[in-house]
């Protein structure tokens, strides 16, 4: 009997961990993706303005399913599209390539060569069970080009799903959308396309 209470006991601490843990969960994350190694390529102080445009229809990044329980959604701590055009502003800069922001009013338009980066889709589910969760990513985006009457669109698609015991935690969701991200905008920076059409 004391074996059986001991085990009722541990499942009904667990089970308690698990709700306070819920109560607590943030509201927003901190997504930071981090370039390490900057793909060697060369613009030779090329000039190009970017635009990145976020078409979900919801902005919320993580969205937490439990049976019987309220959906538990979740923003990133800043815009989306604020994040992705400052890290690939600052990795195109360090590649030469310089980067303003869209000017309606540039008399040179002809000639710029413009970027638009369309974020299509970037969200993670989780399903939250009694004693594991799943996790599964999927971010997409559009990059579109333009040049005069010339345009090149390509799109980059970046999608997994992982495991877990017990409940999935707020750093491993940031840590996995943010690895994510970075492999997504490191295809980006590295798209042989791209590096063609914008030198």
């Amino acid at each position: 009997m004391s074996v059986n209470n001991n085990f009722t006991t541990s499942l009904f601490l667990l089970f308690t961990l698990a709700l306070s843990a819920c109560s607590s969960t943030p509201s927003h994350l901190i997504i930071e993706p981090n370039i390490l190694n900057t793909p060697s390529t060369n613009y030779n102080n090329k000039t190009a303005q970017l635009e990145v445009i976020d078409m979900r229809t919801a902005r919320h990044i993580v969205q937490i399913s439990q049976e019987n329980e309220a959906v538990i959604l979740l923003s990133a701590e800043k815009r989306l599209e604020n994040t992705i055009q400052n890290v690939l502003t600052s990795q195109w800069k360090k590649q030469n390539l310089l980067i303003n922001h869209t000017d309606t009013n540039n008399t040179d338009m002809k000639n710029t060569k413009k970027i638009h980066i369309i974020i299509e889709k970037a969200l993670t589910r989780v399903s939250q069970y009694t004693l594991n969760y799943q996790i599964k990513t999927e971010i997409i985006i559009k990059v579109r080009i333009t040049h005069g009457l010339q345009t090149q669109t390509t799109t980059f698609k970046n999608t997994g799903t992982s495991k877990g015991a017990l409940q999935a935690g707020i750093a491993d969701l940031e840590y996995d959308f943010n690895q994510r991200l970075t492999g997504l905008l490191t295809q980006v920076l590295t798209n042989h396309k791209i590096h063609s059409f914008l030198k």
